[in-house]
């Protein structure tokens, strides 16, 4: 295969053509012609994952965060250290962001609604006419602290303790999940009626609207949930006769 083949088996597989994103989804530094035997994997495409790529010898890296936002009006300063490490290693880049986070099967939200034994799903986190997140009930009801150790154990939290808004009943029975920076959808988690929320990060606001919602929040940070997507892209890959590596470089935030 080559680069190409794989960016069209993922574009299609995402249906990134169909998100509003500020970020660009798909192949976003070529060339799109070179042959493919190793791709590596990480949640971001910044200098220590490019250069921890390049020193394997991969040809393509595979990212939820890639290095363009927005289009690009000039190659300097950050983006100039992140592009020009990619071309100097001969090393292609493929990101895909929101398409990434609402899959279904493979998203960051659904695989992570699977390691919590969330069932009985639904789309949530609804941006632009695409949803990325889910909710659903847990197979058993379980208590804030068990859902909070669950998470630090099934996450790669950087050894920091899962932060809990804890505003919601004794028994936790229903829950929406939407990964990373997801603190704007959790009046939508209100109006969908669940105990619990887990999601990244917060923003101020979320302490005060969780506790008039009487929702508990679990922000697990924004990288350990967001590693589950480009796991689920390393596991597809498998079939394509490519030698493949993850990239761990956890943030703690």
């Amino acid at each position: 295969m080559d680069v190409s083949d794989i960016a069209q088996q993922y574009d299609e597989r995402l249906r990134v053509d169909d998100y509003e994103d500020a970020a660009t989804n798909g192949l976003q530094v070529g060339p799109a012609d070179r042959a493919v035997d190793r791709v590596a994997f990480a949640v971001d495409a910044v200098v220590e994952t490019i250069d921890a790529a390049v020193e394997w010898g991969a040809d393509l890296l595979v990212t939820h965060h890639g290095v363009v936002w927005g289009g690009l009006d000039s190659v300097t300063g950050r983006e100039y250290d992140r592009v020009g490490r990619l071309v100097d290693g001969d090393c292609a880049l493929y990101s895909a962001h929101l398409p990434l986070d609402g899959h279904p099967e493979l998203g960051n939200a659904a695989q992570l609604a699977d390691a919590l034994g969330v069932a009985d799903r639904a789309p949530f986190g609804e941006h632009a006419g695409e949803h990325l997140g889910v909710r659903g009930t847990f197979r058993e009801p379980t208590t804030g602290d068990e859902l909070s150790s669950t998470l630090q154990a099934e996450l790669d939290t950087a050894g920091r303790p899962v932060p809990v808004l804890d505003f919601g009943p004794d028994e936790l029975s229903d829950v929406a999940v939407l990964t990373g920076n997801g603190a704007d959808w959790l009046r939508e988690a209100e109006a969908a009626g669940v105990d619990a929320f887990v999601t990244g990060e917060g923003k101020g606001k979320l302490y005060h609207e969780a506790r008039e919602a009487g929702v508990s929040v679990f922000l697990a940070g924004h990288y350990a949930t967001e590693t589950f997507g480009v796991r689920a892209l390393r596991d597809v890959a498998v079939d394509w006769d490519v030698e493949t590596r993850f990239l761990s470089h956890p943030t703690g935030l």
